[in-house]
């Protein structure tokens, strides 16, 4: 029954109500808080990094105190940013267009682009260039030493270039899409 409870807190991630984990173990609400507070006892006296914490008649699975500083070091540590498909599509939008306006990159893309870009600000691929002289002064975005650093060129002029052939294929593809989307 103990594994069960710690796979129930663990899975559940926040508090647990005594009377869901009863039900979960066909046991009475007494035998389960009998329960519990033996485990609770028992993480103490074995000197782990785990504990059960009551919260109002609700039980969850937490980190002790004592093992914050472990955590911080291992959330300090940087994470490996993998990009997704729509962070992809508009870095290359950016890299090959900039300096380029969000308008700008959400007509080439056709869909509203602001958390692709946020994520590109935060990962450090791309920055504010500055505002251009128009309506609203809408600000400009291009890529950063980061960037280039990423991905393993020295200036945008190493770029790949697109094939007059591929952009072509490109294009009837995209006017294919949008009859496609008049059709409907």
């Amino acid at each position: 029954m103990k594994a069960a409870v710690e796979a129930i807190l663990f899975a559940m991630g926040g508090s647990v109500e005594v009377e869901k984990i009863a039900a979960a173990l066909e046991m009475k609400v007494e035998s389960t808080e009998e329960l519990l507070a033996d485990m609770m006892e028992q993480y103490k006296k074995e000197d782990r990094g785990i504990q059960i914490v009551e919260l109002e008649h609700a039980y969850q699975l937490c980190t002790k105190k004592e093992m914050y500083e472990y955590l911080i070091r291992v959330a300090k540590q940087p994470k490996k940013a993998t990009l997704s498909d729509v962070a992809l599509e508009t870095l290359s939008i950016i890299a090959y267009k900039q300096p380029v306006t969000k308008a700008e990159i959400e007509k080439i893309r056709g869909v509203k682009s602001d958390h692709a870009i946020n994520k590109l600000i935060e990962y450090d691929l791309v920055r504010e260039l500055g505002r251009i002289d128009a309506p609203g002064k809408p600000i400009v975005f291009g890529t950063t030493e980061e960037f280039l650093r990423s991905f393993g060129v020295q200036s945008l002029d190493e770029l790949p270039v697109i094939s007059t052939v591929k952009m072509e294929d490109f294009k009837a593809e995209a006017e294919e899409e949008v009859q496609l989307k008049l059709d409907i």
